[in-house]
Parts: structure tokens; sequence; C-alpha cells
């Protein structure tokens, strides 16, 4: 507020208008106001209500324009983070959604935790932003959404990092989904029986614990000496879990197709 006196000229009962904006006319080339103060404070209305022979103080108010007040109130909506470098802009409703959670703290500005603020007024956190933008989003709409490159373990961790206990059960989930659907992928194993012709029947009876026969191919057919038994190459296959493939588990599958020819040979 600029108060402003008229000293030099003293305003008495006979030298004021009759209204408000009688006087706002006739004094407007020596002053500019807003509004028009008593004393005591009240706002005057009609200055015929409000003479007095001391005087009368006229205030002008200091009004902030609509573009200011418009960035104040956004600068407390919206918050900047630099995370690993990286600034995130979000507002903090959405920081605030898990209210026990480390961004959720930071919203409140305790004097007693303060955050450490770069050049610009962003807060610094010092951790991946690659792996900070999958939280940021799971506080927007609730759902766990990762890039192919950012693996779900990565986003488990920073979950715990900044106390987010349903985004931790939800990675728990997806890991405890992929696991299960790794479980269940199968590869074909191929293994190659070498058999005579008399002990071709009973190799593919013999066959058991998901053997199968793929291909009969012959070799040595053309024996000319009529006691030469002919010979083939049984090709059998069997699906195994992927994943015992790749620990080594299917080891003994050649002991197994040994123990499975040398059945045929004596059965």
């Amino acid at each position: 507020m600029i108060a402003l006196q008229m000293a030099s000229a003293s305003v008495g009962l006979d030298d004021v208008a009759s209204s408000s904006d009688d006087f706002m006319d006739e004094q407007s080339p020596h002053f500019s106001t807003a509004s028009l103060h008593a004393v005591s404070g009240t706002n005057i209305s009609d200055i015929s209500v409000h003479h007095s022979s001391s005087g009368m103080d006229i205030e002008q108010e200091q009004i902030m324009p609509g573009g200011q007040r418009l960035d104040v109130a956004l600068s407390k909506m919206w918050i900047r983070l630099n995370v690993g470098g990286t600034i995130f802009q979000t507002t903090r409703q959405t920081l605030c959604r898990e209210a026990n959670s480390f961004l959720a703290r930071l919203c409140k500005e305790d004097d007693e935790l303060p955050s450490e603020k770069d050049g610009t007024g962003a807060i610094l956190i010092d951790r991946d932003p690659e792996y900070f933008a999958p939280v940021l989003n799971y506080l927007r709409h609730g759902k766990l959404v990762v890039n192919k490159n950012v693996s779900i373990e990565g986003v488990l961790e920073e979950a715990e990092f900044y106390n987010l206990p349903r985004l931790i059960q939800l990675c728990t989930e997806r890991l405890a989904e992929f696991g299960l659907k790794k479980a269940r992928q199968t590869k074909h194993v191929y293994r190659v029986l070498q058999c005579h012709e008399e002990e071709l029947t009973n190799v593919v009876s013999a066959m058991s614990d998901g053997w199968k026969l793929v291909q009969l191919i012959p070799i040595g057919q053309f024996q000319y000496q009529s006691d030469m038994q002919s010979e083939f190459l049984c090709v059998v296959s069997r699906e195994f879990p992927d994943n015992e493939i790749k620990n080594g588990e299917h080891t003994d599958l050649t002991d197994r197709v040994k123990a499975l020819q040398q059945k045929a040979r004596h059965h």
C-alpha cells in the first residue's frame, strides 16, 4: 500500500466533491488511485459520509498482475526433480499418491529434512533416471510399464528405495509371471540310435519317457551277402523344459538313449 497524505493543501469539508466518483474525476491529474480509504482503513464508497476537518488519507493498492498470480499458483502445484542429471517435472499431487513414500516427503518441505537443489531449483535425487521413469509413470496411472531395455529387477530396487509397497508387489508379481512362462517353454532334443534290422521293431516299441521316433534312415542297405543284416539310424526326440537344457540337467540324455538301445537289443 502507498499512502498519499495531501499535506500541502488541506482538504476541508467544502473542498471535496459530494461523491467518490466526482472526487476521482477532479483529482485524477494529480495522482493515480485504485481505491480510497479512510484513516481507519475503511473503504470510502461515498466521500460525503467520511468528511473530516483534519483532512483525508488516500491510498493506492498495489495489485499483483494476473499473470504473476498464475505463476505463483503453478509453482506451488508443480515440482521439478533432477534425477541423476535428468530433469523430471510433475505435480505434487502425483508425488504424494502414496503418502508414506520418499517422494511424498519431498513435497512437504520439512525443515528437519531439507532437500538439496540444483541451480534451477530442481530437487536433486542421486538415482538412475532410466529407472525413475517407470516409477513416476506408476504414480501417474498406477500401472507397471517398462521399456525393453529396463529390467523389472531394476524397477524393484527403485520401488524399495522410494518406499512404494504397491509397486513392489507389482514387480514381484511380474517376475513370478516371467519365471512361470520361462519354465513352460520347451525345446526338442534329438538323438540318433544305430540298430540292425531285427532290432528295429524292439527299439520303437521300447521307447518311453517321452521319446518319439522322428526319422528312420537305412544305411548299408546294399548288401550282397544274404547273411548280413541291414542297419538303420533311428532319429528320436523328446521335449525338455528350456531351463533344464540351460542348466545342464539333460547331460544324462545320452545315457538314457544308450540304455534304450541296449534294452531293444536284448528284448
